[in-house]
């Protein structure tokens, strides 16, 4: 009969050694890379980062006005026609996120989600990490602004997008969507109801906290979806550079168009790809954790 210190000896081997092929088990769990962006957003887009549960984001996006007039007023920076929107938002699972936010442009108050579904992995279990983003909005203008048929509804307008991204190493990430976007009410002689769009941008590191980023998005001219008097939306394009610390990123850029909620970046924006058409904008974003 085996004596009760060999049998100690024994349990007490046994549970060091489950101990220890439990930790190497852990260890050869696949985690996710690190977050491939320092902001949810990306000049006018969302990106795939969703910061820690109980994070909440306060959002800054202001562009001024366009650079038509050059030096005069600045280069746009005191013209008029500038737009601002604040936001909140709150990450209330892990990879849930809801928010709230007014624009200046119409007075239009918006409401998201956004939802990262898996992330990308270390060892690529999951090579790309893949999010769903959606925004309803509804516009604040006084009520002779949309004539005699006005109803409540005619202020809503919706947003909706599939978003990939894969960040590729430690200084370049990439992501790519497709959206849908839809108006309750629009000018019919202008604007379509529906618009389905890609989207293209990224970033590329080149120092510890600095970056270069770029975005661009293009409305598609589907047939099925137009107006007949509709006209073709113009591509939207910006480039900036973004400075990001563990709680801040700041962002500035160029892009083409004033608006900052992105079905008014699919189905309104006509302007001509020109320099004087081009606005100086910024982003800031701020973390506080609960």
């Amino acid at each position: 009969m085996m004596k009760p210190h060999k049998i100690i000896f024994t349990l007490i081997f046994c549970f060091c050694a489950l101990s220890f092929f439990a930790q190497d088990e852990e260890k050869e769990q696949d985690k996710p890379v690190r977050p491939p962006f320092q902001s949810g957003y990306l000049i006018d887009n969302q990106t795939t980062y969703i910061p820690y549960k109980n994070t909440l984001e306060y959002v800054i996006q202001h562009k001024f006005g366009t650079m038509a007039n050059g030096i005069s007023d600045l280069y746009g920076l005191y013209a008029p026609g500038a737009n601002v929107r604040l936001g909140f938002n709150y990450v209330i699972l892990n990879n849930v996120e809801v928010g709230y936010g007014l624009s200046k442009s119409n007075m239009t108050h918006d409401f998201n989600a956004k939802w990262t579904i898996f992330e990308q992995t270390r060892k690529n279990t999951f090579p790309v990490a893949l999010t769903l983003y959606g925004v309803a909005a509804i516009n604040g203008q006084a009520d002779d602004y949309f004539g005699k048929d006005y109803s409540f509804m005619g202020r809503f307008s919706y947003f909706s997008q599939l978003i990939v991204s894969r960040k590729f190493n430690d200084w370049l990430s990439i992501q790519a969507g497709g959206s849908f976007s839809h108006y309750n009410m629009v000018d019919r002689t202008k604007s379509d109801f529906d618009k389905v769009g890609v989207h293209f941008n990224g970033r590329a590191k080149f120092s510890p906290q600095s970056s270069f980023i770029f975005n661009y998005d293009q409305p598609l001219g589907l047939l099925v979806l137009r107006n007949k008097n509709g006209n073709n939306t113009s591509p939207n394009i910006a480039v900036g550079v973004e400075i990001a610390t563990s709680t801040h990123a700041f962002q500035i850029y160029a892009g083409q168009f004033g608006g900052v909620l992105p079905q008014d970046i699919m189905v309104n924006n006509y302007n001509e790809f020109d320099v004087s058409s081009f606005r100086i904008g910024f982003t800031i974003t701020r973390l506080w954790s609960f």
